[in-house]
C-alpha cells in the first residue's frame, strides 16, 4: 500500500481542473466518475485515489455506466493508435484467426443483447479466457451484466490509475 504521494499523484493533485479532467477521462469515459474524482482532490495517497474510484463507480447510474463503457474498444479490436487499448488487449496478440473470428461473433451477439461492448479487465488475460467469459456472461440478465461490467470497470480504472500515479509525466 502506498503511504505517501508519488510524483504522478502529486502531479494529478496539482493539475488545473481542465488538465486533470483530460487525464481522468483517459482513465474512464464517464463524466460523472471524473467529476466525483475531481471533487475529492487532493488525494493523500494512491490508496485514497483507488477508494475514490471504487466509491465513484458504485454511485454511477446506468446512463453513467453506458458512457464509461462507450470509451472501451471491443475485445479483439483495440482502438488503432491507442497504446492503452493495445496494451490492455495484449492477450489477443497471438490469438489465431479462428479465435479472433469467434470472439468477434460473440462480441456482436453480446452487443446486440446488451447494447454495449463486452467489458472485461483484459490485462493479462488470454484470448481463450476472454472468449470463455463472454460465452458465460451472455446468458446473464441485463441487470446482472451491468453490475459485472461495473466491477470490471473498477479493475480497469485501478490499473489505469496506477499507471497514472506511477508516472511523473502523465504518460
Amino acid at each position: 500500500m502506498t503511504s505517501s504521494p508519488t510524483p504522478g499523484l502529486t502531479r494529478l493533485n496539482t493539475l488545473d481542473d481542465s488538465e486533470a479532467t483530460a487525464e481522468l477521462h483517459e482513465v474512464c469515459a464517464s463524466s460523472a466518475w471524473v467529476g466525483k474524482l475531481l471533487a475529492q482532490r487532493p488525494f493523500s495517497s494512491a490508496d485514497t485515489l483507488f477508494r475514490a474510484n471504487e466509491a465513484a463507480m458504485a454511485e454511477l447510474t446506468a446512463e453513467d455506466l453506458a458512457e464509461a463503457m462507450g470509451g472501451h474498444a471491443p475485445i479483439g479490436r483495440p482502438k488503432p493508435g491507442d497504446p492503452t487499448s493495445a496494451r490492455e488487449q495484449r492477450g489477443m496478440a497471438g490469438a489465431s484467426e479462428a479465435l479472433k473470428t469467434e470472439l468477434l461473433e460473440l462480441n456482436l451477439a453480446y452487443q446486440d443483447k446488451f447494447g454495449h461492448v463486452f467489458l472485461i479487465c483484459a490485462t493479462g488475460a488470454t484470448g481463450e479466457f476472454m472468449r470463455d467469459a463472454v460465452k458465460v456472461r451472455i446468458g446473464n440478465s441485463p441487470e446482472r451484466e451491468r453490475e459485472i461490467a461495473r466491477g470490471e470497470l473498477v479493475k480497469i480504472n485501478r490499473i489505469r490509475l496506477t499507471r497514472l500515479v506511477e508516472s511523473a509525466e502523465g504518460e
